[in-house]
């Protein structure tokens, strides 16, 4: 018998009562490649296979702008009890706050769209302006002695022009955080 390698595939010819056969050289072997993971599933060594990237958010940009709208009236009345609170003396964090809710209620909703933080800023740029004017509506029918409906209705012009009296220079840094806040807010939480 010969000694060494046994040829994993032989031909044998038949000639004359004598058997010979023919080495063929032996295949090539395949490197050892563990078996695939299903796709999902963690891969051999422990590490997750990779998985496709999730789907671009769609948002839904009328539902946002009228959400946003309800949340900037919900603000302005906060942020106008809070100046009646506080006897008209202004809160920066507060103006800041109203934009920001504004921007993330339509950020959430709206998805990508890139109109919705330019609407977020005006919303938020409103929302300031009527707390400003619902606080001062407060503030005025407690020293008229008159109920908040009728100086709202009646003497609105008496709480425009305590409005003006009252606006300030550092209340236009009030209104650019509000708009400033609205507008980062909702382009951070859309994409």
């Amino acid at each position: 018998m010969p000694t060494g390698p046994v040829p994993s595939t032989a031909t044998v010819f038949h000639l004359g009562g004598i058997f010979m056969s023919q080495s063929m050289p032996p295949a090539p072997q395949q490197p050892h490649q563990p078996p695939q993971a299903p796709y999902g599933a963690p891969a051999p060594g422990g590490f997750p296979a990779p998985t496709a990237p999730p789907p671009a958010r769609q948002g839904n940009a009328g539902l946002a702008v009228v959400l946003g709208v309800v949340t900037m009236l919900v603000a302005a009345g906060v942020y106008g009890g809070v100046l009646k609170a506080v006897d008209g003396a202004s809160i920066g964090y507060a103006a800041l706050a109203v934009g920001a809710l504004i921007g993330a209620v339509v950020g959430k909703l709206g998805g990508r769209n890139a109109a919705l933080p330019v609407v977020s800023a005006v919303l938020g740029l409103l929302g300031l302006y009527l707390g400003q004017v619902f606080g001062m509506a407060l503030l005025t029918a407690d020293a008229a002695h008159v109920t908040f409906t009728e100086i709202v209705f009646d003497h609105f012009d008496l709480v425009h022009a305590v409005w003006k009296e009252y606006l300030g220079a550092i209340d236009v840094v009030f209104y650019l955080l509000a708009a400033a806040g609205g507008f980062q807010v909702a382009k951070k939480l859309g994409a």
